[in-house]
């Protein structure tokens, strides 16, 4: 017989951290954790749009780790569980920062602020980067409630931006659409 994939558990608003701890579905875990599930998404979007296979896969990569984000948020870190949960690493980080330097190479310098836009794979990254930083913010929050983060979790959210940004950037040079400067008014 075939799961089903609704419980009816979470019917009165409550829902189970990775270790058992019941809590509220708006409890500050679960949107932290649901942030980044919806980035994950975004993400997923993003690359229906590339035409670059070494960047599809680079995104999947990235995915792959959001879900270990995901997880690690999802855990109860005062209970221990005999489910073996997915680490993130440094070198996670180092290859967002590796892959900005190889996209950067082949950009020109930026000397104005840049308005979204322009072609919708350009504005579906922004759109991850404002979730992204969404997801960043949530994880502040949490370190600020003293609800422990993993430090790693913050400092690969926080280089993700920049790489959704340098992307959005990236992809508007390889399809040649001009950046949109920002032009205040004043």
């Amino acid at each position: 017989m075939a799961m089903k994939i609704y419980t009816k558990t979470g019917d009165k608003g409550k829902t189970s951290l990775i270790g058992g701890t019941k809590v509220s579905k708006s409890h500050l875990r679960i949107e932290t954790y649901g942030t980044v599930d919806e980035l994950n998404s975004w993400l997923g979007l993003v690359n229906d749009h590339m035409k670059e296979p070494e960047i599809i896969t680079f995104n999947k990569y990235i995915q792959d780790r959001l879900f270990t984000i995901g997880a690690s948020l999802a855990t109860d870190p005062d209970k221990g569980t005999k489910m073996k949960i997915p680490d993130l690493h440094e070198a996670d980080v180092k290859l967002l920062e590796d892959k900005m330097d190889e996209m950067d190479t082949v950009l020109p310098e930026m000397k104005f602020f840049i308005i979204p836009g322009g072609h919708v794979a350009v504005s579906h990254c922004h759109i991850a980067r404002c979730v992204c930083r969404r997801a960043e913010r949530l994880c502040v929050e949490m370190q600020e409630q003293d609800t422990f983060v993993e430090p790693l979790v913050l400092q690969y959210i926080n280089r993700l931006s920049d790489y959704l940004f340098v992307l959005a950037r990236y992809v508007g040079h390889k399809l040649q659409v001009e950046e949109i400067p920002w032009k205040p008014r004043v």
